[in-house]
């Protein structure tokens, strides 16, 4: 826990896991805190809300107000040096609206939407702008960056920036000083 900021903190006690050097806004919602394993060297800012299975790991930094859902039987999984800005939508699960059923949480279950349950996976070193949408059982692949306002449907490749609606491959990003850090600080 990182003693250092004077800010009100989450109750890290919730959590199945935590390490060091870690702050959680007190007004960040974990609905299922005991499916949440958080690293060390992580920042999650004020208005985070995940509903999830999570497994966020080292050097992470989750920006204000975004919003992660799909309930207990999906998962996100958040690798070293990963940065997703404000305001992103991340479904890693939801209704497939095809008139199987009501799309409302409320009704009962066997009067329910076929429901589409999956994990979404951030691996290292990528970076997401602010208000991108991800859907389910998308891969972000190693380095890659997905611009602002953009609609994620697809993996991506690695170490590729995307950008619009839906995301689409403009350039290939640099590696060598990221790896060469990350090994400096003792990751493969």
């Amino acid at each position: 826990m990182n003693k250092t900021l004077k800010s009100k903190q989450y109750d890290y006690a919730q959590l199945k896991a935590c390490g060091d050097d870690v702050f959680i806004s007190e007004n960040v919602e974990i609905r299922r805190p005991h499916l949440v394993t958080v690293g060390s060297h992580v920042a999650i800012d004020t208005g985070v809300y995940i509903t999830t299975q999570a497994e966020i790991k080292d050097y992470i930094h989750l920006s204000p107000y975004i919003t992660v859902i799909g309930g207990a039987n999906s998962k996100i999984i958040v690798d070293n040096f990963v940065s997703i800005a404000a305001g992103c939508r991340i479904i890693a699960g939801s209704d497939q609206f095809m008139g199987d059923g009501f799309t409302s949480v409320t009704a009962p279950e066997e009067y329910r939407d076929t429901v589409e349950y999956s994990t979404i996976h951030f691996q290292q070193f990528c970076g997401i702008g602010t208000n991108v949408v991800i859907m389910p059982g998308v891969n972000i692949a190693e380095g890659s960056v997905i611009g602002a306002c953009s609609l994620v449907t697809k993996d991506t490749e690695p170490w590729t920036i995307y950008i619009g609606v839906p995301a689409r491959p403009i350039k290939i990003r640099p590696k060598d000083k990221m790896i060469e850090f990350a090994k400096k600080l003792g990751y493969q």
